[in-house]
């Protein structure tokens, strides 16, 4: 008798444990970050992202950089997948090699460039893989590209440009031998433009869904 108590509890025991495990494992999935469903309307986007709207007014309003530029050099960048990555090169035609950059997130930012957004802005703590991080720092850089290589605010297709040479570059022009880079440029101009028509539909409502003591 005691023998068949002690199976039973074993069972039990063994069952319970299965359980947990199956519960966490489904409140961890639960809890990734997925990229939204409708990303070609900026109105879906900011409907199903519970807070994103927030932080991209915030960005918007504290580095002077329209919502709809930073969101379609984002979308353009890594499709709003947290955790994007270069694909990786290859060796003799099929081994996986390295990746192209340390490029990661949201913004596709490299690790010195995240590094020094995070020393300028004293954010020690952003993380890329953070949308709320992530999209002030794209705001951030663009600044940066209206301050420093004086392009406007609202001209999406250099600030792309900045964005995908760096500073530096741009102001080489590094971009005029890249036919390829140039049409991509207009692609997230002509995103961007699409985003801020959209917007202009539903940021009343947009605002009028939560407090904004700012």
């Amino acid at each position: 008798m005691m023998s068949v108590t002690v199976v039973q509890l074993k069972g039990i025991t063994a069952r319970s444990i299965l359980m947990v495990v199956v519960s966490t494992f489904l409140l961890l999935t639960g809890c990734v970050s997925t990229p939204p469903k409708h990303q070609d309307n900026i109105c879906h986007i900011f409907d199903e992202k519970d807070g994103w709207y927030k932080r991209a007014k915030k960005a918007s309003k504290q580095w002077g950089i329209p919502i709809a530029t930073n969101m379609a050099i984002m979308h353009q960048e890594s499709r709003f997948v947290p955790k994007a990555k270069p694909p990786r090169t290859k060796i003799l035609g099929f081994i996986p090699g390295p990746r192209k950059s340390s490029a990661y997130g949201y913004p596709q930012a490299k690790d010195e460039t995240w590094d020094w957004y995070k020393d300028k802005t004293g954010s020690w703590g952003a993380d890329r893989d953070e949308y709320g991080d992530s999209i002030d720092f794209v705001a951030w850089f663009n600044h940066i590209s209206v301050t420093s290589a004086g392009i406007r605010a609202n001209d999406t297709y250099r600030l792309y440009l900045a964005y995908h040479e760096g500073h530096g570059g741009y102001k080489r022009g590094t971009y005029k031998k890249k036919a390829w880079l140039t049409a991509v440029a207009r692609k997230v101009d002509k995103r961007a433009k699409m985003y801020q028509a959209q917007l202009n539909k539903c940021e009343d409502r947009l605002d009028s869904s939560w407090w904004w003591p700012f």
